[in-house]
């Protein structure tokens, strides 16, 4: 008989979780549409298979709890678990990166956005050489940008550097 406790308890409720989720995401996927193409693969396939891997994946965790509970628990210490500690500040410059990029990509345009989300998040893994970390990210955003516009023709901001990017973008 598996060992009673919170641990257990917390199995079974994850387990349960999992597979209700399941459950409920298959009863969606179920009714969307079958819009089949010249493939056989409409857009209701890929959600019944994920809703097929939650099932799967709950009774799973369910047959390992009747069984003694899960095998391979982790260990409820982070050290032991080889986590690194919280680093608020390298948290606070992604953060700031993501917020300035949303800030800028509708006016200042995607090519700018992307480099001042490259140049934050790698303040944040601990860069300390802004000016490289800009000129990259302006680098990388731009080739992202022409790849998408001229190459895939998806329409991104060009922003304030559309009189430089031509007729690239919106």
């Amino acid at each position: 008989m598996p060992p009673r406790g919170p641990r257990t308890r917390a199995e079974l409720a994850l387990s349960l979780g999992v597979l209700a989720l399941g459950l409920a995401a298959a009863a969606v996927a179920f009714r969307l549409p079958e819009a089949a193409g010249y493939a056989r693969v409409g857009p209701n396939f890929m959600p019944k298979v994920v809703a097929g891997g939650l099932v799967a994946l709950g009774a799973w965790l369910l047959a390992e709890l009747a069984t003694g509970g899960w095998r391979s628990r982790v260990d409820d210490d982070p050290a032991q678990r080889g986590e690194h500690a919280f680093h608020r500040g390298a948290f606070l410059w992604v953060t700031a990166g993501l917020v300035a990029q949303m800030a800028l990509i509708r006016h200042a345009g995607f090519v700018l956005a992307a480099g001042a989300l490259f140049a934050c998040v790698a303040r944040g893994f601990g860069s300390a050489r802004p000016a490289r970390d800009a000129g990259l990210g302006l680098s990388l955003g731009l080739a992202v940008y022409l790849f998408f516009t001229k190459f895939l023709n998806v329409s991104l901001p060009a922003g304030w550097l559309a009189p430089l990017l031509g007729g690239a973008g919106l």
